[in-house]
């Protein structure tokens, strides 16, 4: 019997996709006979609750197990990705009106990668990151860290203390967390009462359009649409008041909240994005009805292709360490015989294997060497940054292929 929905407790009967037993996404391995034996491995569904239509992982691994000491994720290891957290600490700086005096949060604020940019403007900030690893890089960075995994006690703590904030950001972590009403719960105790809360998260609705399955991972506890967060906030005595749409993890939501009598008016693209998600019934079961049909038929043009190139005796490499590829590999079932290494920029994750796959991970310089005739790049929302750095593949013939939405070499 599956667990009850992790927001309203109904029960949850409507399967989106399973995709097996898999490992944690982010847990690389030491490449020792032990460490393979060891490797724990968790089922891996995806339901839908038809109450309130919040699309979640059926069994929750403790977040403890997830972002420990040795989590393996840092936001630096993407320029485009601290590009982008630049171009939003200029606007938000810009639109607010924030300056020395002010106060800035952020929730999950991993290696210091975006509040870096609110200190190099001299404007207060604080990061709370549960992973210590993590919070010390940040704090090499210049960025005061707490670590912690923020809740309704944390926010308490917070208060206080004194600490309240004009602007909160929780950029990719709201799908984090297991209990999401009672993180969100913490926000209203800490911001201003005119203060900001900004969340980004990758949008349903891409997800589904996309049949983006490998953004599916269990530390990605829930799947989340404009409509549901909305509830949670108003739930929690907060309000969207103005929302936008990005390129980033394949197509985001950056949402804009604020307690309930807050003066921030709403703007047009709030409604007009309701309207959005109702059109593709993502409140309704048929809204979900394909998506597991077309995430075989991407595992099959894989499987197909890799199967193809070891016939012909060419060697296949792969870039990018990153989650959504672990959950990809793994959901097909490819292995070294496949892939011969993966590349990455993380010296965290080089030496290592991936999880569940067992492919090597190495440096990006190992690729001028052993010269593979195809590169799949397991990360696609980075793919023009990846292939452009990395363009010096063709002195040999070499070529980049993605596997989603559609296998292509490019």
């Amino acid at each position: 019997m599956s667990a009850p929905c992790r927001y309203c407790q109904s029960p949850l009967a409507l399967e989106l996709i399973d995709l097996g037993r898999q490992p944690l996404a982010n847990s690389y391995l030491e490449p020792t006979p032990a460490a393979i034996a060891a490797e724990p491995r968790f089922p891996l569904r995806i339901m839908i609750c038809e109450a309130c239509y919040l699309v979640q992982v059926e069994k929750s691994i403790p977040a403890e197990t997830i972002f420990d000491a040795n989590y393996a994720y840092y936001s630096s290891y993407s320029s485009s990705w601290v590009a982008h957290a630049r171009r939003f600490t200029e606007e938000a700086a810009r639109r607010f009106g924030l300056g020395p005096d002010s106060m800035v949060i952020e929730i999950a604020s991993n290696d210091g990668y975006l509040l870096q940019h609110f200190v190099a403007r001299n404007i207060r900030c604080l990061g709370i990151e549960p992973a210590a690893n993590c919070a010390e890089a940040a704090r090499a960075r210049g960025v005061e860290t707490m670590v912690a995994f923020f809740n309704r006690d944390t926010a308490r703590h917070l208060a206080g203390m004194g600490i309240t904030a004009d602007l909160m950001i929780a950029n990719n972590v709201l799908a984090h967390v297991p209990d999401i009403s009672g993180f969100v719960a913490g926000f209203p105790l800490v911001l201003k009462l005119q203060g900001v809360a900004c969340f980004e998260f990758p949008h349903l609705l891409r997800m589904i359009s996309g049949c983006q399955f490998d953004t599916i991972y269990h530390e990605h506890y829930s799947y989340l649409s404009l409509a549901i967060v909305d509830r949670i906030l108003k739930q929690n005595g907060m309000r969207i008041f103005d929302v936008e749409t990005l390129s980033t993890h394949g197509g985001s939501l950056r949402v804009f909240a604020c307690h309930q009598g807050a003066d921030h008016a709403e703007t047009s693209r709030v409604a007009a994005l309701r309207r959005e998600e109702t059109a593709a019934a993502l409140d309704q079961p048929r809204g979900y009805s394909d998506f597991a049909s077309r995430a075989r038929l991407m595992r099959d043009d894989l499987v197909d292709y890799l199967a193809a190139m070891r016939g012909r005796g060419e060697h296949v490499a792969a870039y990018g360490a990153a989650a959504k590829g672990n959950t990809f590999l793994n959901y097909c079932g490819v292995g070294p015989a496949d892939i011969d290494f993966v590349v990455d920029r993380n010296p965290q994750k080089q030496g290592k294997l991936l999880p569940g796959s067992h492919i090597p991970v190495a440096a990006p310089d190992v690729l001028r060497t052993a010269r593979p005739k195809a590169i799949l790049i397991l990360p696609w929302n980075l793919v023009g940054e990846i292939s452009a750095e990395h363009a010096y593949v063709r002195e040999w013939g070499g070529r980049f292929v993605v596997a989603s939405p559609k296998l292509r070499e490019l």
